[in-house]
Order: structure tokens, then sequence, then C-alpha cells
């Protein structure tokens, strides 16, 4: 069975951390392996990033954070997927 599109994957830096050099290599890898790929930047909130992906119709959503902020972040964004009914992106 052939899918219809690719599969989306959103990359997002939450909260405050600058350093976007691996998620930029993780986003490349991603589209090299075909997929469709969504970078949304730095320094976005969680509502922000939750927000994104709904729009832009994502199957995957990739977090990264070198600040430990995920100990916060993360969950949050997870929290508001679920608020949303979108927590079908993994």
């Amino acid at each position: 069975m052939k899918r219809e599109r690719k599969l989306r994957v959103m990359v997002a830096k939450p909260g405050l951390d600058g350093h976007d050099r691996g998620a930029r290599i993780i986003a490349r890898a991603y589209r090299d392996a075909g997929f469709e790929v969504v970078y949304t930047g730095l320094h976005q909130t969680p509502e922000e990033i939750v927000e994104a992906a709904i729009q832009e119709d994502v199957d995957m959503l990739g977090l990264s954070s070198l600040a430990g902020a995920h100990m916060y972040l993360f969950p949050r964004v997870i929290e508001l997927l679920k608020e949303k009914g979108a927590e079908d992106i993994v």
C-alpha cells in the first residue's frame, strides 16, 4: 500500500536554548530520508509549537533542547497536544 503523501515531521526548539545545530542536522537527515520537514526555528513556546504542529498537519514532532528546559517544556507540549485533541502526533 502506497502512502498518498510523505510523512511530515516538525523539528522545534522550545525555550531559550540557542543551540540549533543538532536540530538542523536532524531536520536535514529526515529530509534526506524522504520526509517532509517543517523547522520552526529557535525560541518557540510550547503553545506555538503545538499550534504549528496542528496547522502543518504533521505526523511526528521532534523537540530539541540542550539547556535542561526539557524537564518542564516537553511535558507541557504533550499536555497541550492532548488538550487540542492532537495526541495522534507522535
